[in-house]
């Protein structure tokens, strides 16, 4: 049994088959996570957490459509369909993903006014989501991370772990991409550059 912490990613409803944003293929990573879950000591579940009327909701910007940008305080951010909403059967884990050995579940994108993809982070890069200090009381030094989005909330993810000092390894086989305009190329770049283990 590995050592280190299993970061499952966003697992939810809205992101598989079917959601409001879904992934293509979603699903398929649930069997795979299920599987290393067994394999790892520690086990952590991330969740997307919206209020409705998010500000990264092209509904809550007039004249404003999906996978557009506006430019806010923290950078450029892509307006998406409503997505997890707090409380919503959306929201929700996807109920073959296995939580049973879950010992710790963070919720971001909470804050009304920014979004965020990171489970260290906000969008701001500075507001921490409270992750990196559990695994640094804990003594966990080295993550993998599964789940979705590739290119997005895992690729997050995993370049603040490596700003953090953690040992960082992705397992593509249990993520899949949104690849919105060549988004999962360069988000794999950014994460070899950053010396994030890719598997």
């Amino acid at each position: 049994m590995f050592s280190g912490a299993l970061v499952v990613i966003d697992v939810q409803n809205d992101f598989c088959p079917g959601g409001a944003l879904a992934v293509a293929g979603g699903d398929a990573v649930v069997p795979l996570i299920n599987a290393l879950e067994r394999e790892f000591e520690h086990v952590i579940l991330t969740q997307d957490w919206h209020p409705p009327h998010h500000s990264s909701f092209a509904s809550t910007h007039p004249g404003k459509s999906a996978f557009e940008t506006i430019d806010k305080p923290y950078g450029l951010q892509t307006l998406w369909p409503d997505h997890c909403v707090q409380g919503s059967a959306g929201a929700a884990f996807h109920p073959n993903l296995s939580r049973t050995r879950a010992e710790l579940i963070v919720r971001k994108g909470f804050r009304s006014e920014i979004d965020s993809y990171s489970a260290f982070f906000e969008n701001d890069h500075v507001t921490p989501t409270g992750l990196g200090g559990y695994l640094a009381e804990r003594g966990i030094r080295d993550i993998t991370l599964v789940g979705l989005a590739t290119d997005f909330c895992v690729a997050f993810s995993a370049l603040d772990a490596g700003r953090l000092g953690l040992n960082v390894t992705v397992r593509l086989e249990a993520c899949r991409a949104i690849d919105l305009d060549g988004s999962l190329d360069v988000m794999l770049g950014k994460m070899r550059d950053a010396d994030v283990m890719l598997v």
